[in-house]
C-alpha cells in the first residue's frame, strides 16, 4: 500500500546528513535480511527448476541460518554458465553431472532433504575445483542437450542414495554394462572407488549396485567413446552428516579419483 504524504510536512533540507545515510542503510540491511529469510523459509530456490537456493552453503533447504543465506552470498561461484568453446584439436572437457538436476528432486528424506540439492552443491565444488586446476569442465543437468554424443576425456554422474534403509552407509560407483571402452571405464571406476573411499572413509558398497546404475540413461546418450561413471555419493540418512556438512570433502574425493584416471596414475 502507497504511504500517504501530509500536505503540511515541513520543508526538507537538500542532501542527506551522515547520520541520515546510516539510518538509511541500517534500514535497508534490515529489509534485505527479513526478505532473505522469508524467501529461505518459503523453500524458493534461486536457480533452474531443481536446483538449491544460491545462498546455501550445503545446497540443501536445512533450517539453519548462515550470513551467507540471509544476504544471499555464496562462497561458492556457481559454475552454471556454459564455457568457451574448446579449441579445435585442444584436449576434451571433462563431464559433471548434477544428478537430477533440472528435472526433478530425486530421493527426499524428512520431507525437506532433496538428493538433487546435495548432488547439485558436490558437482559445483567439483567443477569449481577442476577449473582452479586449469581443466576445461562442463557442469551438465540430468537431461542436459549437450550429452548427445557428448565427447569428453571422462563423464562422471553424481548422485546420492535414499532414506529406505537407515543402517546403510557407504558409496557405490559403476559403469555402463555393455561398455564399448571397457578397459578406461574400469580404470575410472577404480581411480573413483580408491581416492574416494581413501579421501572420505566410507566403505564402498558393491553389493547394492543396481542396473539403475549400470543402465544409466546418460551412458547412452554420450559419444561411446566418453569414460562414463556413475557414484552414489553416501545414503541420506545414515551419511547424512558427511552429505551435508563436509561437501568440500566428498568434492574432494571425486576431484581425486577424476585427476587419478585423467593423469593416468591407476586406482587400487
Amino acid at each position: 500500500m502507497t504511504p500517504q504524504i501530509a500536505s503540511h510536512a515541513r520543508p526538507r533540507r537538500s542532501g542527506l546528513s551522515v547520520a541520515g545515510a546510516f539510518r538509511l542503510l541500517v534500514v535497508v540491511l534490515f529489509l534485505a535480511a527479513g526478505l532473505a529469510v522469508v524467501h529461505h523459509l518459503g523453500g524458493v530456490g534461486g536457480g533452474p527448476a531443481g536446483t538449491a537456493a544460491p545462498g546455501s552453503l550445503n545446497g540443501a533447504a536445512t533450517p539453519t541460518f548462515s550470513i551467507f543465506a540471509i544476504f544471499n552470498l555464496n562462497p561458492w561461484p556457481r559454475p552454471t554458465e556454459p564455457p568457451p568453446a574448446a579449441t579445435p584439436g585442444g584436449p576434451l572437457p571433462i563431464g559433471v553431472v548434477a544428478g537430477h538436476w533440472g528435472n526433478d528432486s530425486g530421493a527426499v528424506c524428512d520431507g525437506w532433504l532433496r538428493e538433487v540439492d546435495i548432488n547439485l552443491a558436490i558437482a559445483e565444488r567439483v567443477v569449481y575445483t577442476l577449473r582452479a586446476l586449469g581443466y576445461e569442465v562442463d557442469l551438465l543437468q540430468e537431461f542436459d542437450p549437450r550429452l548427445e554424443g557428448y565427447r569428453a576425456q571422462a563423464l562422471v554422474s553424481i548422485h546420492a542414495d535414499a532414506c529406505l534403509y537407515p543402517e546403510a552407509s557407504g558409496f557405490k560407483v559403476a559403469r555402463v554394462e555393455d561398455s564399448a571402452v571397457p578397459q578406461q571405464e574400469d580404470r575410472l571406476v577404480s581411480c573413483l572407488i580408491d581416492r574416494y573411499q581413501a579421501r572420505t572413509g566410507l566403505e564402498f558398497h558393491e553389493g547394492s549396485i543396481t542396473p539403475d546404475m549400470t543402465h544409466y540413461h546418460t551412458f547412452y546418450e554420450i559419444d561411446p567413446r566418453t569414460p562414463g561413471a556413475i557414484i552414489e555419493v553416501g545414503f541420506m540418512l545414515a551419511d547424512r552428516e558427511l552429505l551435508l556438512n563436509e561437501q568440500d570433502v566428498v568434492a574432494q574425493g571425486i576431484v581425486e579419483g577424476i585427476l587419478c584416471f585423467v593423469r593416468d596414475e591407476g586406482g587400487e
